[in-house]
């Protein structure tokens, strides 16, 4: 456990990530920078790995914002794009 999210954070680590507009949204309506979402996959803590999610295999993270609050995210990786993308990010204390 643990190639497909260290695959995914290598995307974004070289930039090489999307984010989806559900993922977007939730930024928006949280108030949550894209920036912090994506620097806090450097030190996250995976949760769950999905290879075998459709449409595209997945991992459960969860990641601090800049200012040390917890959130969960969910990142995917496209395989075609050799990328990975932002599904959405929720607050898990709230």
């Amino acid at each position: 456990m643990g190639q497909l999210f260290d695959r995914i954070r290598a995307a974004v680590e070289a930039d090489r990530y999307a984010v989806a507009l559900h993922a977007a949204q939730r930024l928006r309506e949280r108030r949550v920078p894209q920036w912090q979402a994506v620097s806090g996959l450097r030190d996250a803590t995976l949760l769950a790995e999905r290879p075998r999610a459709r449409p595209n295999p997945c991992v459960e993270v969860e990641q601090m914002l800049a200012d040390g609050t917890p959130v969960k995210a969910v990142w995917a990786w496209l395989p075609y794009d050799q990328a990975a993308k932002l599904v959405t990010l929720h607050y898990l204390n709230r």
